[in-house]
């Protein structure tokens, strides 16, 4: 995993939400297996034992990681996917934009709340 990914992985996962502190415990166990498509910035993750699961009750992380560009306008969003609920999965940058981002929105971009 690289910087970015860490950095905003880190930041949504710092989020108060049941199974938060288990995700962010799983972030040193956790590297990318594979980019979802050419040039994309969304990743599927793999965490490698041992490590503590969460037990959520859905796949998507419970959090909003609304990004925003300089200007404050609204251009997107970062979900973060789980494996059952368990262990992390992936990280996705859906955007609104016309163009697929080149690179993962800085901490500072993102509006973080949990759900």
């Amino acid at each position: 995993m690289n910087a970015s990914e860490r950095a905003v992985l880190e930041h949504i996962l710092s989020a108060d939400f049941p199974g938060a502190a288990e995700l962010y415990g799983q972030l040193d166990r956790t590297e990318v297996v594979a980019l979802w498509a050419a040039g994309s910035v969304s990743v599927d993750l793999r965490v490698t034992e041992p490590m503590q699961r969460a037990a959520m009750a859905t796949e998507l992380v419970p959090v909003d990681a609304l990004v925003h560009d300089r200007s404050g306008d609204y251009v997107g969003e970062l979900l973060v996917w789980t494996d059952e609920g368990a262990t992390l999965a992936g990280l996705e940058y859906a955007w609104v934009t016309d163009e697929m981002p080149s690179a993962l929105p800085s901490v500072e971009q993102l509006r973080v709340t949990a759900r």
